[in-house]
Protein backbone atom coordinates (compact mmCIF):
# COMPACT_ATOMS: atom_id res chain seq x y z
CA UNK A 1 0.00 0.00 0.00
CA UNK A 2 1.41 3.18 -1.26
CA UNK A 3 2.16 6.49 1.56
CA UNK A 4 -0.86 8.14 -0.31
CA UNK A 5 -3.38 5.56 -0.02
CA UNK A 6 -2.36 4.96 3.93
CA UNK A 7 -3.15 8.86 4.71
CA UNK A 8 -6.28 8.72 2.63
CA UNK A 9 -7.43 5.65 3.68
CA UNK A 10 -6.70 6.84 7.51
CA UNK A 11 -8.52 10.56 7.28
CA UNK A 12 -11.64 8.39 5.52
CA UNK A 13 -11.72 5.82 8.66
CA UNK A 14 -11.26 8.82 10.89
CA UNK A 15 -14.64 10.81 9.23
CA UNK A 16 -16.69 7.75 9.10
CA UNK A 17 -15.69 7.15 12.95
CA UNK A 18 -16.37 10.51 13.73
CA UNK A 19 -19.49 11.08 11.71
CA UNK A 20 -20.88 7.62 11.89
CA UNK A 21 -22.95 7.37 9.05
CA UNK A 22 -20.46 6.87 6.36
CA UNK A 23 -21.49 2.75 5.32
CA UNK A 24 -18.40 2.27 3.61
CA UNK A 25 -14.80 4.63 3.73
CA UNK A 26 -14.26 6.43 0.58
CA UNK A 27 -10.78 6.08 -0.58
CA UNK A 28 -8.68 8.83 -2.52
CA UNK A 29 -5.83 7.91 -4.84
CA UNK A 30 -3.62 9.94 -6.13
CA UNK A 31 -2.69 10.24 -9.56
CA UNK A 32 0.61 11.35 -11.06
CA UNK A 33 0.47 12.67 -14.56
CA UNK A 34 3.66 14.81 -16.38
CA UNK A 35 1.16 16.27 -18.76
CA UNK A 36 -0.77 19.49 -18.25
CA UNK A 37 -4.81 19.30 -17.91
CA UNK A 38 -5.78 20.67 -21.26
CA UNK A 39 -5.86 18.57 -24.20
CA UNK A 40 -7.43 15.39 -25.72
CA UNK A 41 -5.50 13.24 -23.35
CA UNK A 42 -6.38 15.20 -20.21
CA UNK A 43 -10.04 15.06 -20.77
CA UNK A 44 -10.04 11.37 -21.51
CA UNK A 45 -8.03 11.05 -17.78
CA UNK A 46 -10.62 13.18 -16.10
CA UNK A 47 -13.93 11.27 -17.68
CA UNK A 48 -11.62 8.31 -16.07
CA UNK A 49 -11.17 9.81 -13.10
CA UNK A 50 -15.16 10.83 -13.18
CA UNK A 51 -16.25 6.94 -13.92
CA UNK A 52 -14.26 5.18 -11.61
CA UNK A 53 -16.20 7.80 -8.95
CA UNK A 54 -19.63 6.63 -10.55
CA UNK A 55 -19.03 3.26 -11.05
CA UNK A 56 -18.05 3.34 -7.41
CA UNK A 57 -20.80 5.70 -6.03
CA UNK A 58 -18.20 8.23 -5.14
CA UNK A 59 -16.20 5.74 -2.46
CA UNK A 60 -13.08 5.64 -4.75
CA UNK A 61 -11.96 8.99 -6.04
CA UNK A 62 -8.68 10.01 -7.63
CA UNK A 63 -6.56 13.09 -6.86
CA UNK A 64 -4.55 13.92 -10.12
CA UNK A 65 -1.41 15.62 -10.32
CA UNK A 66 -0.84 17.30 -12.84
CA UNK A 67 2.38 18.79 -14.98
CA UNK A 68 4.65 16.28 -13.33
CA UNK A 69 4.01 17.50 -10.00
CA UNK A 70 5.14 14.05 -8.11
CA UNK A 71 7.39 12.50 -10.87
CA UNK A 72 8.46 13.77 -14.61
CA UNK A 73 7.34 11.51 -17.52
CA UNK A 74 11.05 9.53 -17.52
CA UNK A 75 10.48 8.57 -13.99
CA UNK A 76 7.22 7.04 -14.05
CA UNK A 77 7.15 3.60 -14.34
CA UNK A 78 9.98 3.14 -11.12
CA UNK A 79 7.54 6.24 -9.21
CA UNK A 80 4.04 4.18 -9.72
CA UNK A 81 6.17 1.02 -8.71
CA UNK A 82 7.70 2.81 -5.44
CA UNK A 83 4.16 4.15 -4.48
CA UNK A 84 4.88 7.74 -4.98
CA UNK A 85 1.64 7.93 -6.19
CA UNK A 86 -1.31 5.32 -6.30
CA UNK A 87 -1.66 5.60 -10.55
CA UNK A 88 0.02 7.12 -13.03
CA UNK A 89 0.41 7.44 -16.97
CA UNK A 90 3.37 5.47 -17.83
CA UNK A 91 4.73 6.61 -21.81
CA UNK A 92 6.80 2.95 -22.30
CA UNK A 93 8.94 4.71 -24.54
CA UNK A 94 10.69 6.14 -22.09
CA UNK A 95 11.40 2.79 -20.54
CA UNK A 96 12.43 0.04 -23.04
CA UNK A 97 12.64 -2.78 -20.84
CA UNK A 98 10.24 -2.73 -17.77
CA UNK A 99 7.79 -1.90 -20.66
CA UNK A 100 9.00 -4.26 -23.08
CA UNK A 101 6.03 -5.95 -23.61
CA UNK A 102 3.65 -2.99 -24.02
CA UNK A 103 6.03 -1.67 -26.42
CA UNK A 104 4.42 -3.93 -29.35
CA UNK A 105 2.08 -0.90 -29.60
CA UNK A 106 4.91 1.31 -31.02
CA UNK A 107 5.78 -0.93 -33.50
CA UNK A 108 5.74 -0.04 -37.37
CA UNK A 109 2.99 -2.35 -38.30
CA UNK A 110 0.46 -1.56 -40.20
CA UNK A 111 -1.97 -0.11 -37.76
CA UNK A 112 -2.78 3.52 -38.28
CA UNK A 113 -6.75 3.68 -36.76
CA UNK A 114 -5.91 5.12 -33.22
CA UNK A 115 -9.11 3.62 -31.89
CA UNK A 116 -8.22 -0.26 -33.25
CA UNK A 117 -4.55 0.10 -32.51
CA UNK A 118 -6.19 1.16 -28.83
CA UNK A 119 -8.77 -1.48 -29.16
CA UNK A 120 -5.89 -4.34 -29.99
CA UNK A 121 -3.47 -3.55 -27.37
CA UNK A 122 -5.86 -3.32 -24.58
CA UNK A 123 -6.97 -6.59 -25.42
CA UNK A 124 -3.45 -7.71 -25.54
CA UNK A 125 -2.37 -6.24 -22.08
CA UNK A 126 -5.77 -7.35 -20.43
CA UNK A 127 -5.28 -11.02 -22.03
CA UNK A 128 -1.98 -12.21 -21.82
CA UNK A 129 -1.48 -13.80 -18.49
CA UNK A 130 2.57 -13.28 -19.35
CA UNK A 131 2.52 -9.53 -20.08
CA UNK A 132 0.50 -9.31 -16.47
CA UNK A 133 3.19 -11.77 -14.50
CA UNK A 134 5.65 -9.15 -15.82
CA UNK A 135 4.12 -6.21 -15.00
CA UNK A 136 3.28 -8.00 -11.33
CA UNK A 137 7.08 -8.35 -11.15
CA UNK A 138 7.55 -4.89 -11.27
CA UNK A 139 4.72 -4.00 -8.52
CA UNK A 140 2.63 -2.31 -11.45
CA UNK A 141 -0.97 -3.43 -12.86
CA UNK A 142 -2.25 -2.41 -16.42
CA UNK A 143 -5.25 -0.38 -16.29
CA UNK A 144 -5.73 1.13 -20.03
CA UNK A 145 -4.45 2.79 -22.76
CA UNK A 146 -4.02 5.69 -25.02
CA UNK A 147 -2.15 6.41 -27.82
CA UNK A 148 0.01 9.09 -29.69
CA UNK A 149 -2.50 8.15 -32.81
CA UNK A 150 -0.80 7.24 -36.46
CA UNK A 151 2.44 9.14 -37.32
CA UNK A 152 2.44 11.15 -40.44
CA UNK A 153 5.14 14.00 -41.63
CA UNK A 154 5.34 17.47 -42.51
CA UNK A 155 7.79 18.82 -44.66
CA UNK A 156 9.24 22.27 -45.27
CA UNK A 157 10.53 22.90 -49.03
CA UNK A 158 10.08 18.76 -49.69
CA UNK A 159 7.36 16.45 -50.04
CA UNK A 160 7.29 12.58 -49.91
CA UNK A 161 5.05 11.23 -52.26
CA UNK A 162 7.08 8.04 -52.85
CA UNK A 163 9.82 6.33 -50.54
CA UNK A 164 12.83 7.63 -53.04
CA UNK A 165 11.58 10.94 -51.60
CA UNK A 166 13.06 10.23 -48.61
CA UNK A 167 16.61 10.06 -49.29
CA UNK A 168 19.12 12.50 -48.29
CA UNK A 169 16.41 14.65 -45.74
CA UNK A 170 16.91 15.60 -42.82
CA UNK A 171 14.01 14.24 -40.29
CA UNK A 172 12.83 14.21 -37.09
CA UNK A 173 12.02 10.72 -36.28
CA UNK A 174 9.60 8.59 -33.97
CA UNK A 175 11.10 5.74 -32.65
CA UNK A 176 11.61 2.75 -35.29
CA UNK A 177 9.42 5.09 -37.71
CA UNK A 178 12.46 7.18 -37.86
CA UNK A 179 14.83 4.34 -38.52
CA UNK A 180 12.83 2.94 -40.89
CA UNK A 181 13.29 6.31 -42.34
CA UNK A 182 16.70 6.21 -42.04
CA UNK A 183 16.98 2.96 -43.62
CA UNK A 184 15.55 4.81 -46.81
CA UNK A 185 18.62 6.88 -46.65
CA UNK A 186 17.03 9.99 -44.19
CA UNK A 187 19.51 11.96 -41.74
CA UNK A 188 18.04 11.46 -38.15
CA UNK A 189 17.82 15.09 -36.28
CA UNK A 190 17.33 14.62 -32.41
CA UNK A 191 14.64 16.87 -31.40
CA UNK A 192 11.44 16.86 -29.79
CA UNK A 193 8.12 17.26 -31.35
CA UNK A 194 8.13 20.55 -29.37
CA UNK A 195 11.46 21.74 -30.96
CA UNK A 196 9.91 21.13 -34.80
CA UNK A 197 8.83 24.52 -35.51
CA UNK A 198 11.82 25.99 -34.85
CA UNK A 199 13.79 22.96 -36.50
CA UNK A 200 11.59 23.62 -39.67
CA UNK A 201 11.35 27.20 -39.60
CA UNK A 202 15.18 27.57 -39.71
CA UNK A 203 15.99 24.51 -42.02
CA UNK A 204 17.59 22.30 -39.47
CA UNK A 205 14.73 19.97 -40.07
CA UNK A 206 13.47 19.25 -43.59
CA UNK A 207 10.68 17.24 -42.23
CA UNK A 208 9.71 16.14 -39.06
CA UNK A 209 7.28 12.75 -38.31
CA UNK A 210 4.51 13.88 -35.45
CA UNK A 211 0.63 13.06 -34.93
CA UNK A 212 -1.79 15.36 -36.91
CA UNK A 213 -3.48 17.13 -34.06
CA UNK A 214 0.30 17.89 -32.18
CA UNK A 215 0.70 19.61 -35.59
CA UNK A 216 -2.56 21.64 -34.79
CA UNK A 217 -2.06 22.07 -31.46
CA UNK A 218 1.90 23.57 -31.72
CA UNK A 219 0.81 25.33 -34.93
CA UNK A 220 3.25 23.34 -37.28
CA UNK A 221 1.81 24.10 -40.37
CA UNK A 222 2.69 27.96 -40.17
CA UNK A 223 6.10 26.19 -41.16
CA UNK A 224 5.09 23.44 -43.55
CA UNK A 225 4.41 22.99 -47.12
CA UNK A 226 3.47 19.52 -47.27
CA UNK A 227 1.94 16.99 -45.10
CA UNK A 228 2.15 13.04 -46.13
CA UNK A 229 -0.65 10.84 -44.35
CA UNK A 230 1.34 7.53 -43.97
CA UNK A 231 -1.27 5.38 -42.94
CA UNK A 232 1.41 3.06 -41.64
CA UNK A 233 1.31 2.64 -37.91
CA UNK A 234 1.29 4.52 -34.75
CA UNK A 235 2.93 5.11 -31.15
CA UNK A 236 0.56 3.51 -28.60
CA UNK A 237 2.46 2.45 -25.98
CA UNK A 238 0.75 5.12 -23.67
CA UNK A 239 -1.43 4.80 -20.68
CA UNK A 240 -2.64 3.98 -17.30
CA UNK A 241 -0.65 1.54 -14.51
CA UNK A 242 -1.48 1.26 -10.82
CA UNK A 243 0.71 0.21 -8.23
CA UNK A 244 0.13 -3.29 -7.48
CA UNK A 245 0.23 -3.08 -3.34
CA UNK A 246 -2.57 -0.48 -3.95
CA UNK A 247 -4.01 -1.85 -6.44
CA UNK A 248 -4.21 -5.56 -4.21
CA UNK A 249 -5.55 -3.24 -0.99
CA UNK A 250 -8.74 -2.32 -2.80
CA UNK A 251 -12.17 -4.84 -2.37
CA UNK A 252 -12.79 -6.66 -5.68
CA UNK A 253 -15.86 -4.29 -6.74
CA UNK A 254 -13.76 -1.38 -6.69
CA UNK A 255 -10.90 -3.28 -8.53
CA UNK A 256 -13.87 -4.16 -11.32
CA UNK A 257 -14.39 -0.49 -11.66
CA UNK A 258 -11.40 0.65 -12.27
CA UNK A 259 -10.96 -2.45 -15.00
CA UNK A 260 -13.50 -1.51 -16.57
CA UNK A 261 -13.13 2.31 -16.86
CA UNK A 262 -9.90 1.87 -18.08
CA UNK A 263 -11.33 -0.45 -20.89
CA UNK A 264 -13.86 1.88 -21.60
CA UNK A 265 -10.80 4.66 -22.18
CA UNK A 266 -10.30 3.57 -25.74
CA UNK A 267 -13.22 4.25 -26.74
CA UNK A 268 -13.58 7.82 -25.41
CA UNK A 269 -9.61 8.99 -26.43
CA UNK A 270 -10.72 7.49 -29.73
CA UNK A 271 -13.44 9.87 -30.05
CA UNK A 272 -11.80 12.75 -28.53
CA UNK A 273 -8.25 12.03 -30.56
CA UNK A 274 -10.11 11.49 -34.02
CA UNK A 275 -11.82 14.78 -33.71
CA UNK A 276 -8.79 16.47 -33.15
CA UNK A 277 -7.08 15.05 -35.81
CA UNK A 278 -9.69 15.81 -38.50
CA UNK A 279 -9.12 18.86 -37.20
CA UNK A 280 -5.76 19.51 -37.60
CA UNK A 281 -5.95 18.55 -41.04
CA UNK A 282 -8.40 21.12 -42.08
CA UNK A 283 -6.48 23.64 -40.32
CA UNK A 284 -3.67 22.62 -42.27
CA UNK A 285 -5.30 22.55 -45.86
CA UNK A 286 -6.53 26.18 -44.58
CA UNK A 287 -3.54 27.49 -44.53
CA UNK A 288 -2.09 26.25 -47.41
CA UNK A 289 -0.42 23.10 -46.65
CA UNK A 290 -0.73 20.53 -49.19
CA UNK A 291 -1.84 16.95 -47.77
CA UNK A 292 -0.40 13.82 -50.00
CA UNK A 293 -1.81 10.09 -48.92
CA UNK A 294 0.93 8.24 -49.58
CA UNK A 295 0.11 5.37 -52.09
CA UNK A 296 -0.72 1.55 -51.31
CA UNK A 297 2.22 0.69 -52.70
CA UNK A 298 4.44 3.04 -51.35
CA UNK A 299 3.64 2.09 -47.99
CA UNK A 300 3.96 -1.43 -48.67
CA UNK A 301 8.07 -0.48 -48.83
CA UNK A 302 7.69 1.27 -45.34
CA UNK A 303 6.09 -1.67 -44.15
CA UNK A 304 8.56 -4.32 -44.96
CA UNK A 305 11.44 -2.21 -44.05
CA UNK A 306 9.79 -2.20 -40.53
CA UNK A 307 9.71 -5.74 -40.59
CA UNK A 308 13.55 -5.27 -39.05
CA UNK A 309 12.17 -3.53 -36.09
CA UNK A 310 9.53 -5.88 -35.08
CA UNK A 311 12.19 -8.87 -35.24
CA UNK A 312 14.76 -7.08 -33.37
CA UNK A 313 11.49 -6.84 -30.64
CA UNK A 314 10.71 -10.07 -31.08
CA UNK A 315 14.06 -11.12 -30.29
CA UNK A 316 14.14 -9.21 -26.88
CA UNK A 317 10.92 -10.50 -25.77
CA UNK A 318 12.37 -13.72 -26.07
CA UNK A 319 15.03 -12.51 -24.21
CA UNK A 320 13.08 -11.22 -21.50
CA UNK A 321 11.01 -14.51 -21.06
CA UNK A 322 7.90 -13.82 -23.21
CA UNK A 323 6.95 -15.59 -26.86
CA UNK A 324 7.89 -12.45 -28.98
CA UNK A 325 6.39 -14.23 -32.36
CA UNK A 326 3.10 -15.20 -30.70
CA UNK A 327 2.54 -11.70 -29.01
CA UNK A 328 2.87 -10.41 -32.52
CA UNK A 329 0.75 -12.46 -34.14
CA UNK A 330 -1.67 -12.24 -31.71
CA UNK A 331 -1.25 -8.17 -31.77
CA UNK A 332 -2.33 -8.70 -35.47
CA UNK A 333 -4.87 -10.66 -35.31
CA UNK A 334 -6.73 -8.36 -32.59
CA UNK A 335 -6.02 -5.21 -35.27
CA UNK A 336 -7.37 -7.09 -38.04
CA UNK A 337 -10.60 -7.75 -35.42
CA UNK A 338 -11.10 -4.29 -34.63
CA UNK A 339 -10.57 -3.13 -38.35
CA UNK A 340 -13.24 -5.20 -39.37
CA UNK A 341 -15.40 -4.50 -36.52
CA UNK A 342 -15.04 -0.56 -37.80
CA UNK A 343 -15.89 -1.45 -41.36
CA UNK A 344 -19.09 -3.36 -40.29
CA UNK A 345 -20.24 -1.15 -37.34
CA UNK A 346 -18.18 2.07 -37.53
CA UNK A 347 -17.03 3.61 -34.07
CA UNK A 348 -18.92 2.90 -30.81
CA UNK A 349 -19.67 6.49 -30.66
CA UNK A 350 -20.92 6.80 -33.89
CA UNK A 351 -23.69 3.84 -33.16
CA UNK A 352 -26.32 5.97 -31.31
Amino acid sequence: MTRFLKAALATTILAGATLGSIAHAETTLFFGEAGPNRGARAEALNWFVEDVKTRTEGELTFDVQWGGALFKADAAAQAVADGVADAGTIIGVYFPQEMLAYGIADLPVQNPDPWVGMKATDELMRGSEAIQANLADQNLVYLGTYTTSAVHIGCKGKAIRTVEDIDGLKVRGVGAYGKTFADFGANLVNMSIYDAYQGLDSGLLDCSQGYSYAVGALNQQEVMDSYTMLNWGQVGALGIFMNKDAYDSLPEDQQQALMEAGEGLSDEFGRLVNADNDAAVEKMREAGVEIIELPEEERAKLVEKGNTYLEEWSAQADAAGLDGQALLEEYRGLIDKYQAEVEAEGYPWERG
